[in-house]
């Protein structure tokens, strides 16, 4: 396969000819293909139809003899504790189950921090003079928007194959205190489906930082979102962190959004056992309890850990057809041109696909007039700025695979189109 930067001015523009005709066929088709965000497909949450049937009428008392019914049981079902803590690698009394979103639990314990403090800590980090996050990044536009909502500074730090990059991350939060926080999707990070290495993890959990209370908001919300079999393997960050003498340092988070039902899930947390009596703390202000007939309709469902798992390998079946269809096409279409790359992630949610310099937004803006919708390019990045402008966050887990393969053919031709216009100058 020829690069394209190699052609001469005249080949250059005939193959502009050619990628021009073939975008003008496929305007030509009206296609309507969302591809914005990563929801499960309807598909995948049949797999869960059978839930709605449960808990019954007559099964609605829990294994320590609650009526599920009723206030009460702040931190969660023991039985669904117990699932989220063999997901968590975490003993059950340091988890905290909570309602349908994970994103709510990270968006109050940030909340909780600013106007409370943490163990650890000086007091409520509203009062510093500044507060700022390291953001991985490519990263999760949502992390992003609870920064920038509750006026926290975002600092980018390049995530590599293997995790953030630990010399700047390290350097960093030695030199600064007001930095208080770091945000990770540690196993198949959105979007570039990395899982952090075992030496990227120990680095975490023993570096030096000026700031006593600093925490690693740990988002393991594809933590049995395997493709494949055989799926990447994450080094628990509690016993690290606990090991290296900084039990307080990690909040971990997950949920079963992506497993059961997007918006009817289940989330916790799960930390040390100092963060987790103070957020039980204030969690007794904010709530009786959770929906705990909603706990109970998982755990009845899904029984045990393992029964979770069992389930999660036949949404890798739905889930795994298309994925391959992205990489086919970027293989087929794009592979050896010398104009993109993208990931080959083994499990979570999303392809991040980069362009060159320069060229995310005219291929955004391009699918879009072709009729395919894509996450708005800049929202891996902190303010939505991407210095490079060149990062694109593919979602194919929604439409069908057959759907898949036309909007992967229209990004990719999207592709090349912006970037031959580019190189011609």
């Amino acid at each position: 396969m020829t690069e394209l930067r190699s052609l001469s001015p005249d080949a250059l523009a005939s193959l502009t000819r050619e990628l021009e005709a073939r975008f003008a066929a496929f305007e030509a088709r009206g296609l309507k293909l969302d591809m914005t965000r990563g929801k499960p497909s309807s598909e995948q949450l049949d797999l869960a139809n059978g839930m709605l049937a449960l808990p019954g009428a007559g099964d609605l008392v829990a294994s320590d003899g609650s009526d599920t019914r009723n206030y009460g049981g702040l931190d969660g079902l023991p039985e669904m504790k117990a699932i989220f803590a063999e997901m968590l690698e975490v003993p059950s009394e340091q988890v905290i189950v909570g309602g349908n979103s994970s994103l709510t639990m990270m968006h109050d314990a940030v909340v909780r921090a600013l106007l409370h403090g943490v163990p650890d800590g000086s007091g409520p980090w509203v009062k510093q003079p500044k507060v700022k996050f390291l953001c991985p990044s490519p990263g999760y536009d949502r992390h992003f928007a609870i920064c920038e909502h509750h006026g926290i500074e975002m600092i980018t730090v390049d995530l590599r194959d293997d995790g953030p990059d630990m010399d700047q991350v390290e350097k960093l939060v030695a030199e600064d205190a007001a930095i208080k926080g770091m945000w990770s999707v540690p196993k198949y990070s959105n979007p570039t489906g990395t899982t952090y290495s075992p030496e990227v993890v120990r680095r975490l959990a023993a570096m030096k930082t000026a700031a006593p209370d600093f925490r690693l908001f740990w988002d393991n919300a594809y933590a049995v979102h395997d493709l494949y079999a055989e799926g990447d393997k994450l080094a628990n960050i509690v016993p690290a962190c606990q090991s290296a003498g900084h039990p307080n340092r990690p909040i971990v988070f997950a949920s079963t959004s992506k497993i059961s039902f997007a918006g009817s899930g289940v989330a916790a947390m799960a930390s040390s056992p100092a963060n987790v009596a103070d957020a039980k703390k204030h969690l007794g202000i904010q709530t009786i309890g959770p929906d705990k007939v909603n706990q109970l309709r998982h755990v009845r469902f899904y029984k045990d850990y393992k029964g979770l798992l069992s389930h999660m390998q036949r949404h890798a079946e739905l889930m795994r057809p298309k994925f391959e269809a992205v990489t086919t096409t970027f293989e087929r279409e794009l592979g050896g041109k010398g104009i993109a790359t993208w990931t080959s992630p083994r499990g979570g949610y999303f392809v991040s696909l980069d362009t060159l310099d320069g060229c995310a937004k005219e291929v955004v803006r391009l699918a879009n007039k072709a009729g395919v919708k894509l996450t708005g390019a800049g929202a891996t990045y902190p303010y939505g700025r991407d210095p490079r402008d060149r990062n694109i966050r593919v979602a194919p887990s929604m439409p069908p695979l057959e759907q898949i393969r036309v909007a992967m053919d229209v990004v990719a031709v999207c592709v090349q189109l912006a970037s031959v216009r580019k190189l011609a100058g």
